[in-house]
């Protein structure tokens, strides 16, 4: 399987989950898996283009700012209609996830984007799979302590260094939908 992770990253948060991502598939399945960082332009190479284009699966990854993902991902977005003329992503297996401040930061608009996004390209939509942390005992550091289920949604504190935030537990959370990805493409692709 070949699996892409394509992110922007403003302050180095939501480049962090991408990382948390992308470490759980080497772990799984190190065959062809590439991650790709949208420059802060809001480019990728052409090497890039053709790496998703070749690709099973296609993560989208960007910080939630002002209740969208960054300028950044989404001119890379609209220059992916290139290959929507062309069908070039249609069944390929889809997720997404993102960072904000706040707990919930509106981060919901970006994930129904990336959702948008690849159903615009013909793509399967892979969820987060799991329950969310939501009993009197869970704490922050659980998986899915925010509680998403559409895709991975993260929270860094705006005054955290890249280091120190996101926390343990939406690392954990990253990790356990990269296995959850791992097994929806395996399934879809066989």
């Amino acid at each position: 399987m070949k699996i892409a992770v394509v992110f922007h990253s403003g302050y180095g948060h939501t480049k962090r989950l991408a990382n948390a991502f992308f470490d759980e598939l080497e772990q799984h399945d190190a065959a062809q898996n590439t991650l790709i960082e949208i420059d802060e332009n809001g480019d990728i190479t052409d090497g890039q283009w053709s790496v998703l284009d070749d690709a099973d699966a296609i993560i989208f990854g960007s910080p939630t700012y002002m209740g969208m993902a960054s300028w950044q991902f989404k001119k890379f977005a609209d220059e992916s209609s290139k290959r929507w003329f062309e069908d070039k992503w249609r069944n390929k297996v889809a997720g997404g996830f993102t960072n904000s401040g706040s707990m919930n930061g509106d981060k919901h608009s970006t994930l129904h984007y990336f959702v948008t996004l690849a159903g615009q390209h013909c793509m399967i939509w892979a969820n987060m799979g799991m329950k969310p942390a939501n009993t009197k005992d869970a704490d922050r550091n659980d998986v899915n302590y925010v509680g998403a289920f559409i895709g991975l949604m993260a929270q860094s504190p705006v005054d955290a260094d890249a280091d120190e935030a996101p926390c343990q537990g939406d690392l954990d959370t990253a990790k356990a939908y990269a296995k959850r990805v791992l097994e929806v493409t395996e399934k879809w692709v066989g």
